[in-house]
């Protein structure tokens, strides 16, 4: 481990610092894909353990998988994770030098997390690349439509054509990315995407979510995908205290769509249906029933993955 070299790159829109284990100054170069191609040439020829990079509103995606494509370890973190860090290591400043050397550090004790492929992302290839862009696209869409709505609802009489206008521009939009986004999923995951839409409650769109934000769907174990998504409770307890326990962190898009699909199948899916039923009886409030039925519809669906086979009530209410 002490021979190990460890990478921290501090990323913006305009320059990417890099600093080295093994090294007592940082390095500056473009982010561009010139910039990039050297960073490249230059990691790869110091064979790291860990590249760790902070994630800044995807200015750090061609880095990051350049450098994945070149067989790194690559980690993309919370900037918040990082900023935790630093201060518990006792750095207050905050400069691209010195958050890049703290980097190189986090990427040492990463290395040696036991559960560090939740910061380690599998490689991501061009068709996934290319499903996450066309699901981002659509989130956008419907999020563009839902501000639009709201709009109509409080705007001026005077203001309303040009609003309906841009609803309707925005629903053909949106129709287009569902044809696009199903298209693709049917070209290069139709095999995956049919044992999902067979469980109950998961539609296209969902599972469309689910290929494109969670590839690892099939690939952990139920309590290590829990934790990913973050929907596995976590303990609060100090001493004597024994606090309530909630879920936090996790994949927000992720968790979001589950919650989604939940509220559907705790209706119609015959087995989440009396999972929460029970929950309730035993007095557990609505909403903590409905996180243990996205956690067990998750289970479900990793299972499923796994095995590529059909749903089938049988076997999961066992």
């Amino acid at each position: 481990m002490s021979d190990s070299v460890f990478i921290g790159i501090d990323v913006s829109s305009q320059t990417l610092e890099v600093a080295s284990s093994d090294q007592a100054k940082t390095w500056q170069l473009a982010n561009d894909a010139s910039g990039i191609a050297q960073l490249v040439s230059q990691i790869s020829a110091l064979a790291p353990a860990l590249v760790v990079l902070e994630a800044t509103g995807g200015y750090e995606f061609e880095a990051a998988c350049a450098l994945q494509a070149a067989g790194l370890a690559v980690a993309v973190v919370n900037p918040r994770t990082a900023r935790d860090f630093a201060r518990a290591m006792g750095a207050l400043a905050k400069t691209d030098a010195l958050d890049a050397r703290m980097l190189a550090s986090f990427a040492r004790v990463l290395h040696q997390h036991p559960q560090r492929e939740r910061f380690v992302k599998p490689l991501a290839d061009g068709e996934l690349q290319q499903l996450q862009a066309l699901v981002l696209r659509r989130r956008q869409l419907v999020q563009m439509l839902t501000a639009e709505r709201q709009r109509l609802r409080l705007a001026h009489v005077a203001a309303r054509p040009s609003i309906e206008r841009f609803i309707e521009f925005l629903k053909q939009e949106l129709g287009d990315s569902d044809a696009q986004v199903a298209c693709h999923v049917q070209r290069h995951h139709a095999e995956l995407a049919q044992v999902l839409t067979s469980v109950p409650g998961i539609g296209s769109a969902s599972v469309a979510v689910l290929l494109a934000e969670l590839p690892e769907l099939g690939k952990l174990d139920r309590r290590r995908i829990a934790a990913l998504v973050g929907v596995a409770p976590l303990n609060r307890d100090s001493g004597k205290m024994r606090a309530q326990r909630s879920i936090w962190g996790g994949r927000a898009d992720v968790r979001r769509t589950l919650y989604m699909a939940t509220l559907v199948a705790v209706r119609f899916n015959p087995v989440l249906k009396a999972c929460y039923e029970r929950l309730l009886a035993a007095g557990k409030r609505k909403k903590v029933a409905l996180v243990a039925c996205m956690r067990k519809l998750l289970t479900m669906l990793n299972a499923i993955a796994k095995h590529s086979c059909a749903w089938n009530p049988t076997l999961h209410n066992a």
